[in-house]
């Protein structure tokens, strides 16, 4: 599942059902196949895209009566893709639950292969039972939308590809800078007289690598390998995440981007989902929901991943944490003085080996 919150600067005028199929890509930014599209409005103005995959297990669209009512929606617009056994089922199940939110149905579609459907349209003259064929990319709806600056992928792959893990001489290159790196810090910790000092240093340490590296995208820069791979260590100890967590934005995307596809897949958790975090913020669902899969497919039980895939499936606003984030101070506060049990998390990474898991 994914939620998208529109704005007015992506509005798009639409007034017939091959102007919804046309605006859809837009709204999701992909081209959907085996989904379901519910787009919320009021007074006619959109108010929230949501989008899940299709056939889903029963009770999945249970939270769409809360996200109506938070939203202010009065009317909805359903649109299913693909063969009708698959997507009855979900536009009905849709149509009941807006029902009982007293939520006016404007339209509900089918589309595949080229061809829409009407569920609320039994007029043979606008409506054939064959179909109405209709093409997306050459409508009036789809050049405003490429005008605004809104981008629709040919498909959901496409997104996932663009946090894909790097390969070829640059996966290289990483994988060497985080065996330095682990060197260095396995050296420096086997070396420290005092574990808990030794302990209190890197994360200040690493506290101040977070906030450098956000100053460094900020300004348009880019980290290093070494300097990559020594944030993708620093991450991994929760203190550290959180600081970034506390300080998120959603310009910081492009940071825990590029850390999601660069770094060696065992330290890619917190980065992800620090990327879902700020996506999320942004009102991009969608991608927040892929990070969260990149991040849960290789630790199914880390947990900030599985949070806030919790929220995006329960289809809560990013809104509910607003001035709920707490400080580094309230952190410090609440954790207590570092000491050497804060580091078992990164300490349990340096064995592992990624080697097999990463193309080259």
């Amino acid at each position: 599942m994914t939620s998208t919150n529109t704005s007015s600067e992506s509005c798009l005028t639409l007034t017939s059902p091959t102007d919804i199929l046309a605006a859809v890509p837009y709204l999701v930014g992909f081209h959907p196949s085996a989904s379901l599209i519910v787009i919320g409005l009021d007074r006619g103005q959109a108010k929230v895209v949501a989008r899940w995959g299709v056939p889903f297990p029963p009770d999945t669209l249970a939270p769409m009566l809360s996200l109506f009512d938070r939203e202010g929606v009065t009317e909805a617009v359903i649109i299913g893709y693909g063969s009708g056994d698959m997507v009855t089922p979900a536009v009905d199940e849709a149509r009941r639950l807006a029902a009982k939110g007293e939520v006016r149905v404007g339209e509900a579609l089918r589309a595949h292969e080229g061809r829409y459907w009407s569920y609320v349209c039994d007029v043979p003259s606008c409506c054939p039972p064959e179909g109405t064929p209709y093409d997306p990319t050459t409508t009036q709806v789809a050049a405003e939308a490429t005008v605004r600056g809104m981008v629709a992928l040919p498909d959901r792959e496409a997104l996932e590809r663009m946090i894909a893990p790097v390969t070829g001489p640059v996966r290289m290159a990483m994988r060497r800078a985080t065996a330095d790196v682990i060197g260095e810090v396995r050296g420096d910790l086997m070396a420290a007289p005092n574990l808990d000092a030794f302990a209190e240093q890197h994360i200040t340490d690493g506290l101040a690598r977070v906030r450098s590296a956000l100053t460094t995208h900020g300004e348009g820069g880019r980290l290093n390998d070494a300097e990559a791979a020594r944030l993708g260590l620093d991450l991994a100890i929760v203190r550290v995440r959180d600081e970034a967590w506390t300080l998120m934005h959603e310009s910081h995307a492009p940071l825990w981007k590029d850390l999601t596809r660069r770094l060696e897949p065992r330290f890619v958790p917190p980065a992800a989902s620090l990327l879902a975090m700020s996506a999320w913020r942004a009102g991009n669902s969608v991608q927040a929901t892929i990070a969260l899969e990149r991040a849960l497919t290789i630790d199914p039980g880390y947990s900030m991943a599985n949070l806030l895939m919790h929220a995006l499936q329960n289809l809560l606003s990013p809104a509910i944490l607003s001035g709920r984030l707490p400080t580094p101070a309230e952190l410090d506060a609440a954790m207590g003085s570092p000491h050497a049990g804060w580091l078992l998390p990164l300490i349990n990474l340096f064995d592992e080996d990624d080697a097999h898991t990463q193309p080259c």
